[in-house]
């Protein structure tokens, strides 16, 4: 995501100064113009905004550690990975008490619409530097939605991204079911679409759930796997019952140990399969 949304930034004409721990990450945007460099402390000293597009909030704090505090002062940074609200929380007290300025804007959207700008943003933080920084946000996606006080648009990309594990995996059953039983699945799809149950991503997963090719992942499972259970550590907290989600939770577990955590998260549909799928 952070190369599709670098690649986006590039032809919005930004100067772009990219650092990434793995290096080789970084090439394909160095040779479309972006600056790599070797440190996060390099990157954000020559930087006015800093966009932190990162796994976890421990791999945020890993990062932020090897910063000294003097290239901190008066820096911008957007958080755009999805973590917990009090993780939010507690990275925005840290860069505020180092003089930074913070904003949470987690992202909805896969590689096609991080390229085409037009992501679902959904931040929250000061007011004022949501105001400041919104032309940047516009480029990256439609009209950025501003939710109040930090925390709040965590929780409401963590409630999207559990929209997506529940939707992908009882779309993935019943096409298992139908594909089980010897129905035809255009016929089936046929029925979906003409109710009240349709989902466009259904069909976005389709082809390659009937073709068990999850490769080239615009989302792997191993995130959506992560994300589930950052919800269901909350949801413990404020005394939900997440029964349904822990069926999902154990489902993307097992589809993780069939070796399919680097694959898109369609890759539920293999894990349904209880005899076995063959994936490319």
């Amino acid at each position: 995501m952070g190369q599709a949304l670098g690649e986006r930034l590039l032809e919005q004409q930004q100067t772009l100064v990219i650092y990434n721990r793995n290096a080789n990450k970084t090439v394909k945007l160095a040779q479309k113009g972006a600056t790599a460099l070797n440190s996060a402390q390099q990157a954000v000293s020559i930087s006015d905004i800093c966009l932190l597009f990162l796994s976890d909030a421990n791999a945020i704090n890993t990062v932020l550690d090897t910063i000294e505090s003097q290239h901190l002062i008066g820096k911008t940074f957007i958080q755009m990975g999805t973590i917990a609200p009090d993780e939010s929380r507690l990275l925005e007290q840290r860069l505020n008490q180092q003089d930074c300025s913070y904003l949470e804007c987690p992202v909805l959207g896969s590689l096609p619409e991080a390229r085409s700008g037009s992501l679902i943003l959904m931040a929250a933080g000061d007011r004022a530097v949501f105001d400041a920084v919104l032309p940047l946000l516009n480029q990256i996606g439609n009209q950025p939605k501003y939710f109040g006080t930090t925390g709040n648009g965590s929780t409401v990309k963590l409630a999207m991204n559990q929209l997506i594990a529940g939707l992908t995996s009882s779309f993935a059953l019943s096409l298992a079911l139908i594909e089980k039983e010897g129905v035809d699945s255009d016929e089936f799809m046929s029925v979906v679409r003409d109710s009240a149950l349709y989902a466009p991503t259904f069909d976005k997963k389709l082809e390659r759930m009937l073709t068990r090719d999850f490769a080239n992942p615009n989302f792997p499972t191993k995130h959506l796997a992560k994300d589930t259970t950052l919800f269901l550590n909350i949801a413990e907290q404020l005394a939900l019952n997440t029964a349904a989600l822990e069926g999902i939770s154990d489902l993307l577990q097992y589809t993780l140990a069939k070796g399919l955590a680097d694959t898109d998260y369609s890759a539920l549909y293999a894990g349904v399969h209880l005899d076995g799928l063959k994936t490319k």
